[in-house]
């Protein structure tokens, strides 16, 4: 029997020094500058702003945690944060950072309270006003965060488009559709397929300048409308990207309902999550998803595929089938 080491303990613990460096890397914008061209550590430090005491130590930090490289005296940005911590690259999925980092971070010191009590610790917390009306108050705000969304969902988005059997439908709706990219990585890997965005007003304007960049605005529509007070518009295939997770039970069965409702016999509801493993002991992403939940919500939580193929048959969907996407992310298929 190998000897118990404490590694793994003190890495998980202490992680958050590692979590924060890269979250103020990318707050300071370092691999924006970098991706310009590389530079000395004097250089560096003097267009960051840093202090000279700790430029070198941070910098060589994210040398060590691997996202940063150093040749000869000057910093390169890896292939991985090159592509995807640059602002001025539309792979950039740093905004769902910027959010950790001026968001999430600090409410996550509450976690022991979240743990205990079951409560929110977000903005809501002790009877404020909730983020997401906050953010959707403010057209700019509500623009920069549904992009990030669309950036962290883009692997997951177009595995669906090539993964689903799309041939066998014509029409899709994706609920809840933020920015759009869902609907619009199945429409453009499917010329056959026609979409329906579906999400509040607010949303409309943003919807409609993405559809529009990618060439199919004769093909993908927007329509408004609350999933909670509306009956969901009727299509061959409903889809429910990272949705289900935000609400309680009684509300997640409600809106698995009423996307059975709008489908037609033969069709399919897609809902795609970080779906914790039937064990809930792999998944470790998905499982600390739900704990942000608790964080975020009133009653959100992250689920099994087991849950949700249940969830489904109660509905009356005949046949439910859980496949993996990539990373932590998989799909649940009910067909009606």
């Amino acid at each position: 029997m190998d000897e118990p080491r404490m590694d793994h303990i003190m890495q998980v613990g202490l992680g958050f020094w590692a979590s924060k460096a890269l979250l103020s890397a990318v707050e300071m914008e370092v691999f924006t500058e970098l991706a310009k061209h590389p530079e000395d550590l004097a250089t560096l430090t003097d267009e960051l702003g840093l202090h000279p005491r700790s430029a070198r130590d941070f910098l060589d930090a994210l040398v060590a945690l691997k996202f940063l490289d150093r040749r000869d005296g000057k910093y390169y940005n890896t292939p991985a944060t090159d592509l995807f911590l640059d602002k001025r690259k539309p792979s950039y999925v740093g905004g769902m950072l910027e959010m950790a980092n001026h968001r999430l971070y600090p409410f996550w010191n509450n976690l022991t309270v979240a743990l205990r009590t079951g409560e929110a610790q977000n903005e809501a917390r002790n009877g404020g006003q909730s983020p997401f009306a906050l953010l959707y108050a403010d057209p700019e705000r509500l623009r920069g965060f549904l992009k990030a969304m669309t950036a962290i969902s883009r692997g997951a988005n177009v595995a669906i488009a090539k993964q689903f059997p799309w041939r066998q439908y014509k029409s899709a709706v994706d609920v809840g559709t933020a920015q759009g990219d869902l609907i619009v990585q199945v429409a453009l890997a499917n010329p056959h397929i026609s979409g329906v965005g579906f999400d509040l007003p607010e949303v409309g304007p943003i919807f409609k300048d993405y559809v529009a960049a990618n060439g199919l605005s004769s093909r993908v529509e927007f329509r408004p409308g609350s999933f909670f007070d509306s009956s969901l518009p009727r299509a061959d295939v409903v889809m429910m990207g990272h949705i289900l997770h935000d609400w309680n039970l009684e509300e997640k069965k409600l809106l698995i309902r009423k996307a059975y409702e709008a489908i037609a016999p033969g069709g399919a509801l897609i809902v795609y999550e970080s779906i914790i493993d039937d064990d809930r002991s792999q998944n470790a992403f998905g499982l600390l998803m739900s704990l942000n939940m608790l964080i975020e919500t009133p009653g959100g939580f992250d689920y099994t595929g087991a849950d949700c193929m249940s969830w489904m048959k109660e509905a009356g969907f005949r046949e439910t089938r859980v496949e993996h996407l990539l990373g932590p992310e998989s799909m649940v298929i009910g067909i009606k």
